[in-house]
């Protein structure tokens, strides 16, 4: 797991753009997972305006959304479906049938999450996973006790969780309290995760997933089971890291990597034969 910590939000967003662009710009038919809630915002904003200036090209990227309410039709106001909508799809140049989304308003959950597993295997699985994570360390909507080989099924929300979402819904509005979500196991599938921490309420949340034991009262500590983590904090989200400074000295070291190896066979090809 690598953790990149950045000054503010804007860092972080900037950080993640620049990561997901090299990556889109690489593999034109990305296969990419996404998540919604407040911390990606800045994200998506950065990828519309990267499109608008012509760094990015979705018409061949394939999506797959990690989770939706259920009770709520892609149309209502609140859905997920709406959000990615209005944020992300809305304008760029994705097409329509390369959008994938759970049914908030499903005929049969057990055979719809079934569905999705399969859409998500046929394209080839995900190559790129973005994640946010929860105060409690939920990822996607698999709340604490969640099985960490679990597939994409229906949860019910925790307290804390459907508190947290209100903010999201107007005075008198009743939220949520069952969601449809890609499972741990499914998740843990995707090639590479970016995951995205802002704000000092995700402070004990990101250090029990990063230096925490691997439990399920903390499904994000699955991620530490992962080869290809990247997590991009701000200061304030990174806060209860006990490895900060080790973190902050990857950082400013890893990039050399290649420029050290690359001097040391410099020198090696330019040592006499004996």
């Amino acid at each position: 797991m690598l953790i990149l910590i950045q000054p503010d939000e804007a860092g972080v967003a900037t950080y993640a753009y620049e990561w997901l662009r090299q990556r889109i710009q690489r593999k034109p038919r990305l296969v990419l997972g996404l998540a919604t809630g407040s911390t990606p915002l800045r994200l998506y904003r950065a990828m519309v305006e990267g499109y608008q200036r012509g760094e990015l090209d979705f018409s061949e990227v394939i999506t797959f959304n990690l989770d939706e309410y259920v009770g709520l039709s892609r149309h209502h106001p609140r859905s997920f479906y709406r959000f990615m909508h209005e944020h992300l799809f809305s304008h760029v140049n994705l097409r329509p049938e390369n959008i994938h989304f759970l049914d908030g308003l499903p005929d049969d959950v057990e055979a719809h999450c079934e569905a999705y597993e399969a859409a998500i295997r046929a394209a080839g699985g995900i190559d790129v996973q973005i994640l946010g994570i929860g105060r409690d360390g939920h990822i996607g909507f698999n709340e604490p006790t969640s099985s960490l080989c679990s597939r994409t099924r229906d949860k019910v929300l925790t307290r804390e969780t459907i508190e947290d979402n209100r903010r999201f819904f107007g005075p008198g509005e009743e939220v949520p309290r069952w969601a449809l979500t890609m499972g741990v196991g499914t998740i843990l599938e995707a090639r590479e995760i970016l995951l995205l921490a802002c704000g000092p309420a995700k402070a004990r949340a990101v250090a029990a997933m990063a230096e925490g034991p691997v439990t399920a009262l903390c499904p994000a500590s699955a991620l530490q089971l992962h080869p290809r983590v990247t997590v991009v904090c701000d200061e304030a989200a990174a806060a209860a890291l006990q490895y900060q400074e080790y973190y902050r000295w990857i950082q400013a070291n890893d990039y050399r990597l290649h420029e050290v190896v690359q001097k040391a066979k410099q020198a090696r090809d330019t040592q006499p034969d004996h």
